[in-house]
């Protein structure tokens, strides 16, 4: 086998062996030369007599050691490359180098019976005349082969190997070897110690006590072992109940977990549309909110000031010399009062006594009076002589009296404080609003402009208490109990105080 940082003559008809433990490739030299000395040596082998019987009976002959001899390597033939293995460079490391290889293989069964693994001959035949000087391939192969499986057999070691390989091997079997003499020398010096020993020889008499005496804690020990037993039965019984057990409670845990993630997801179910629910309600509560402060009649009679001018839906009520309104306009606006006035006067009866009926035709209401005589409440008219017209809107008047006096004594059957019940924020008295007369006939426009921004004033006021005491808009936004409606009638007083306010503000001083 080849050596480290050596030159080597690579055979070419020799295969690549591969060390058994590192796995390097191994490069064989000397195995023609050696087989050729081998079959033509007959000393070598061990063989007495003048012919050969073939490689069965030179291998399988009885030798005390055999050996396998790489003669010492020559140097590195030109040209051949160097054997590739790992760590050439400390081939030093090592240890001395050595002058051959050899494989060691001690006698065997197999080769003093004879029955070892026959290696062919060169002819092909088991029993063939094997040549003295056939030193080919076959022959060659067949000893390696043979040397390595008889080197595997006897060292219990895969061969080949290399000298690296071999030398850990050697260092490890020298160490096992140093521990069994370690042990021997253990042994020895503790059987020597055992043989100095003086040895006492109990008397019959303390034999038997002795025995006695163990006979006793073997009854005991024996008792305590089938206590022991029974204590064991016990508990693997226990044992296997408590596994039962613990097995039927992780199923009853398995269907909890199971149960609890169903309700879990019915939870965040009902959770989620709970969630969607209230947002509803919450939408539909904002909604009604908005409903509930929404005035309807407020918002279809919307009444304010235009200067000195009272409107009702922005038609102006009255005429001034500098600024003469259509008639149109007036009779639209006279509409629109009527047909308010008529609404929330129509929705008490029959308890309010509607005995002045308001006719409202949109841009021509009429006026009925308790005798069912008709009075036209619309123009043109004449500025010097009107008295139908005049007629009309003093039964107007009469009208919101009526009902302002019926608000009142709704207020007390509700049993608001009289400082607190319903009234006018100004006085009406025959034909007359606040001293100023609504007639038209030998009337000045400015005061016929004014008793009529009073009058709407008088009806927004009529329209305040009726939205907050009737269904036209619930009393939630500004009561909600009899026990608030003076705060309802205080409301009132203060909005009518505002828009009488507004109103005087608004006419000229």
């Amino acid at each position: 086998m080849g050596e480290k940082g050596r030159s080597l003559t690579v055979d070419p008809s020799v295969p690549r062996w591969v060390c058994q433990n590192c796995r390097h490739s191994l490069c064989i030299v000397g195995a023609d030369s050696y087989a050729d000395k081998f079959f033509n040596d007959f000393s070598r082998s061990g063989m007495q007599g003048s012919s050969m019987h073939g490689v069965n009976s030179v291998l399988a002959s009885k030798m005390d050691n055999s050996f396998v001899v790489l003669p010492k390597q020559r140097p590195q033939a030109q040209g051949v490359p160097p054997r590739p293995r790992g760590g050439a460079g400390n081939a030093s490391q090592t240890g001395k180098a050595m002058d051959e290889s050899f494989v060691v293989v001690y006698k065997s069964e197999s080769s003093v019976d004879g029955g070892g693994a026959q290696s062919p001959s060169p002819d092909g035949g088991p029993n063939g005349p094997l040549q003295p000087n056939n030193s080919g391939f076959h022959s060659t192969i067949t000893l390696l082969k043979r040397a390595f499986e008889i080197a595997t057999t006897q060292t219990q070691v895969e061969q080949p190997l290399c000298l690296e390989c071999m030398k850990v091997l050697s260092d490890k079997l020298d160490k096992e070897v140093e521990d069994v003499n370690r042990d021997i020398t253990a042994y020895e010096s503790c059987l020597k110690r055992l043989e100095g020993e003086t040895r006492e020889v109990l008397s019959d008499a303390d034999f038997l006590k002795e025995k006695l005496k163990i006979e006793e804690e073997e009854r005991k020990l024996e008792a305590a072992i089938a206590e022991m037993e029974k204590q064991n039965a016990e508990v693997t019984a226990e044992l296997k109940e408590l596994d039962l057990k613990s097995g039927r409670f992780k199923e009853l845990e398995e269907r909890y977990w199971h149960e609890l993630n169903t309700f879990q997801f019915q939870l965040i179910s009902n959770q989620e549309e709970r969630d969607a629910i209230l947002a509803k309600i919450e939408v539909s509560q904002a909604h009604l909110e908005l409903l509930k402060r929404t005035n309807v009649l407020n918002d279809a009679f919307p009444i304010w000031h235009d200067g000195e001018f009272g409107t009702i839906n922005n038609f102006r009520l009255g005429r001034l010399p500098k600024i003469p309104v259509e008639w149109d306009e007036i009779n639209a606006a006279w509409g629109q009062a009527c047909l308010l006035l008529h609404t929330m006067c129509q929705y008490f009866r029959p308890k309010f006594q509607y005995r002045i009926k308001i006719l409202p035709m949109g841009s021509y209401p009429r006026i009925m009076d308790s005798n069912n005589n008709t009075y036209e409440l619309f123009g043109p008219v004449n500025l010097f002589w009107s008295t139908r017209y005049d007629k009309a809107m003093t039964l107007f008047l009469t009208c919101l009296k009526d009902f302002a006096e019926f608000a009142n004594s709704k207020d007390q059957e509700n049993n608001i404080p009289p400082e607190k019940c319903f009234k006018l924020p100004y006085k009406i008295e025959n034909d007359k609003v606040e001293n100023y007369s609504i007639t038209q006939s030998f009337n000045k426009q400015e005061n016929w402009t004014k008793a009529l921004k009073y009058t709407l004033c008088n009806l927004k006021w009529a329209l305040y208490w009726f939205v907050g005491n009737t269904n036209f808009q619930s009393l939630s936004a500004l009561v909600s109990s009899h026990s608030e409606v003076p705060g309802v009638s205080s409301l009132y007083t203060r909005r009518g105080t505002d828009t009488k306010l507004e109103f005087r503000n608004s006419s000229p001083p």
